[in-house]
């Protein structure tokens, strides 16, 4: 389903904007729909930019627990745009997609490890309003990760809440980018009732 864009695509120009097209071009294949939102307020789209290179540097969580739990984050709040985007990255980071295809029916897979259930659990806990986190929870992560993981953890579902929430409340929907993996984007149980 093709974007509604309720905030109208702006249109990408000058040397920023060329640039930016020829960066996510090579990147993704295409400019993710977002960009022509953003591109509205060159300064949020910056800082957006300049503070999203940083998180990738974030070494303390492990890659694959991070992937998860984003894409848990964003199936709770219901963001087809970041599913099918969070499913294309889990692809191109060379995880394993049967596993990540699992991601949004996580409760009833048998896939996932104790561990990968208390993040997933944590994820969607912390993507919900209100919040339905525990002390249990937080300290049961914090015993299997340690505490700069579990700090990693939070403010890499925090951010996907961010990121989802503003591409779904902008119109945004999937935009393909999981066809390369061969996944189907699938509708996470109770995603839509969240929403």
């Amino acid at each position: 389903m093709p974007s509604t864009f309720r905030i109208p695509k702006a249109p990408i120009t000058g040397l920023y904007g060329k640039v930016l097209t020829l960066y996510t071009r090579r990147t993704f294949g295409e400019v993710p729909d977002n960009a022509y939102v953003y591109f509205h307020q060159p300064k949020v789209l910056k800082a957006v930019l300049g503070f999203e290179g940083k998180v990738a540097k974030w070494d303390a969580l492990d890659p694959t627990l991070k992937s998860y739990a984003q894409l848990a984050s964003a199936g709770t709040i219901g963001c087809s745009w970041c599913l099918d985007f969070g499913y294309f990255m889990a692809h191109n980071d060379g995880l394993d997609l049967a596993k990540v295809r699992e991601v949004p029916r996580w409760r009833e897979s048998d896939v996932f490890s104790p561990l990968e259930r208390d993040v997933l659990g944590y994820a969607e806990a912390m993507s919900t309003t209100p919040l339905t986190v525990t002390d249990e929870m937080t300290g049961r992560l914090i015993e299997q990760l340690g505490a700069p993981a579990v700090v990693e953890l939070t403010q890499m579902v925090a951010l996907e809440n961010m990121r989802s929430r503003f591409n779904s409340a902008a119109g945004l929907e999937s935009q393909g980018y999981s066809d390369v993996c061969e996944l189907p984007l699938a509708v996470p149980s109770g995603a839509m009732e969240k929403a």
